[in-house]
């Protein structure tokens, strides 16, 4: 037990040299990467740079920047293969009659029911491991709106790169606080994502029963 502990030491202590060269600029790119094509644990990128902040190598309003406009990066890029790329080979598939799951009915209704709800279903999304790399990809087969879907990109975005970097500032290189409190920040959060769109759908539906 304690060799393997030992060895995620030495894979944190490698992260935080890595992430220490690279600078903000890596930072930014590795989180681009992370919400685009090729995800992988935003952890290991952002825990590592809050354990530098607190030994005050780096600044943490330039990390949360890089974090925050890395993750829209990567999110646009999926929004924008969509969007361009994605719903013409669906349809080619459609019209060839390939593909029997998926039909125009059911894209008709993905695409309302992102027009209707696109905006908290990308906030809340960004909230959730897994669904905040994925979540991009459907917007943009919807076309929601750029402008929405980036401010809400970027708000969600915002609350998970800041507790990232809260807790590698709080537990540096304190694997086991790291997890423990990882874990239940993720409940948390589902949670909290839970409580958001209840309260949406109540909003919304006072809105329907004063017409």
């Amino acid at each position: 037990m304690a060799s393997i502990l030992e060895f995620f030491r030495q894979i944190i202590e490698w992260l935080v040299n890595l992430v220490s060269s690279l600078g903000y600029w890596g930072i930014f790119i590795l989180m681009a990467i992370e919400s685009s094509f090729l995800p992988f644990p935003s952890e290991i990128v952002l825990i590592p740079a809050g354990f530098l902040i607190q030994r005050g190598e780096m600044s943490f309003i330039f990390v949360f920047l890089a974090g925050v406009l890395g993750s829209l990066a990567g999110a646009l890029i999926n929004y924008y293969l969509a969007f361009y790329l994605g719903r013409k080979g669906v349809n080619k598939l459609i019209d060839k009659g390939k593909i029997s799951l998926i039909n125009e009915k059911s894209l008709k209704k993905s695409d309302e029911f992102f027009e209707r709800h696109g905006h908290i279903t990308t906030f809340v999304g960004r909230l959730i491991p897994v669904i905040r790399q994925l979540i991009s990809i459907p917007a943009g087969f919807a076309k929601m709106n750029i402008y929405k879907f980036s401010f809400f990109t970027v708000l969600g975005s915002s609350i998970w790169v800041f507790i990232l970097i809260a807790l590698g500032y709080l537990f540096g290189e304190n694997l086991e606080a790291i997890d423990n409190n990882l874990n239940i920040i993720i409940l948390l959060l589902i949670f909290f994502a839970l409580i958001v769109v209840l309260i949406y759908l109540l909003i919304k539906r006072n809105k329907r029963s004063k017409k």
